[in-house]
């Protein structure tokens, strides 16, 4: 049995659900938070990560990162710092698992069309957006709308990346139903969650980037810290191909951040008196994070990406051409709502901002094969061309 650290999330101290449920023995012995992580795995909107853009646009190659698999890899470094820490793994996968479903088709650029599209009824946001498709768009159960996921869950979700002074819209209509307490910090579980996200993206973007071709060896080895890294692998691994050391590059720089984490999270916990969750929400700072060395090379590592990889050309004429079917897709359901299907269509509502946001549901849940299918079928092959 796993014995918790005073400050982690305790199932058995949860502060419940939106909707009472009566437990059913024939369910198994899962505690809350295990059950909201399975949940998580089998909604139909997590399955959808499989074919929604992590770098590249609907991939052609079987070898890079989707969503999904982005997923699974937060995942995994979520649970190796909860564990570490003696936080709540259950939970922490929950949070990690889940973190990118509400995101649209073809990423960044298909929340752009539909923040365009919302502009004037609240705009769209992805993180409110997996909140809102959690709790109001999957259907699972008999009685009530969403997964009926745990106020812990809500909460990390909700405050992904620290406490909220303005939520939008669909946060706020979450909020609305189930006070989430948006004004403290999270739990060390959520912080643990946001924390793998940067570190996953980090380091496997780089991977993707060179195994397609956008990236350089020589362009990171600029990155003096890279640089420092990479030679201490050269020298661990004289006798192997250097096209062979990649990998472990990968998985050092992956290695130090995570010892990072580790290593300034208990310093804070112990400067700062950290006792109990509650405490956590109250410290007034993020306590699971980088050191400030690290949070600055981290800086400089996002900002070598965004000038390389996510930012070249390729990807931005990628990004573009998704912008433009998102935001057709938009045009024509606003024009001709019959092109949904029946059931999207049927449940339309008839005025705004709730018709708007109604198409946006369904644009946010397709993935960016599905996305692109529909506009063919709209448009053909030149439109936007």
């Amino acid at each position: 049995m796993t014995i918790l650290a005073s400050y982690a999330s305790d199932p058995a101290q949860s502060r419940g659900r939106l909707h009472d449920e009566k437990r059913d023995v024939t369910r198994g012995p899962r505690d809350d938070f295990q059950r909201d992580r399975d949940r998580i795995i089998h909604s139909i909107s997590f399955r959808r990560l499989r074919h929604k853009t992590q770098v590249f646009v609907a991939p052609d190659g079987d070898h890079y990162r989707v969503r999904l698999t982005h997923s699974l890899e937060v995942a995994q470094i979520g649970r190796t710092i909860a564990r570490a820490l003696g936080l709540n793994e259950d939970l922490t996968e929950a949070l990690c698992l889940a973190h990118d479903i509400g995101h649209p088709p073809f990423g960044h650029a298909g929340e752009d069309a539909l923040q365009d599209a919302l502009g004037e009824f609240g705009g769209f946001d992805h993180n409110a957006q997996t909140i809102r498709t959690l709790n109001k768009l999957e259907m699972p159960y008999p009685r009530w709308a969403g997964l009926n996921l745990t106020w812990e869950m809500l909460e990390g979700l909700a405050k992904h990346n620290g406490p909220v002074t303005r939520p939008t819209w669909a946060l706020a209509e979450a909020n609305a139903a189930m006070d989430l307490d948006l004004g403290t910090w999270p739990s060390l579980e959520a912080q643990v969650a946001a924390i793998a996200d940067d570190i996953a993206y980090d380091n496997h973007d780089i991977d993707d980037g060179m195994r397609a071709g956008l990236l350089t060896l020589d362009q990171l080895l600029e990155l003096p810290f890279i640089a420092e890294r990479w030679h201490v692998i050269c020298d661990r691994f004289s006798d192997v191909p250097k096209v062979r050391l990649l990998p472990e590059l990968i998985r050092d720089q992956i290695g130090l951040m995570v010892n990072d984490v580790l290593e300034t999270t208990r310093a804070r916990l112990d400067r700062l008196d950290v006792q109990s969750p509650d405490d956590v929400r109250q410290a007034g700072q993020m306590i699971g994070g980088f050191s400030e060395d690290m949070a600055e090379k981290e800086r400089k590592l996002k900002g070598f990406m965004y000038e390389n990889l996510y930012h070249h050309p390729k990807q931005m004429a990628a990004a573009e051409e998704g912008k433009m079917m998102v935001a057709s897709l938009v045009n024509a359901y606003r024009e001709q709502p019959q092109l949904m299907p029946e059931s999207w269509s049927a449940a339309l509502p008839e005025g705004e901002p709730d018709r708007i946001r109604h198409i946006a549901d369904f644009l946010a849940g397709m993935t960016d094969r599905y996305a692109r299918n529909r506009y063919r079928e709209i448009y053909g092959e030149t439109h936007g061309k």
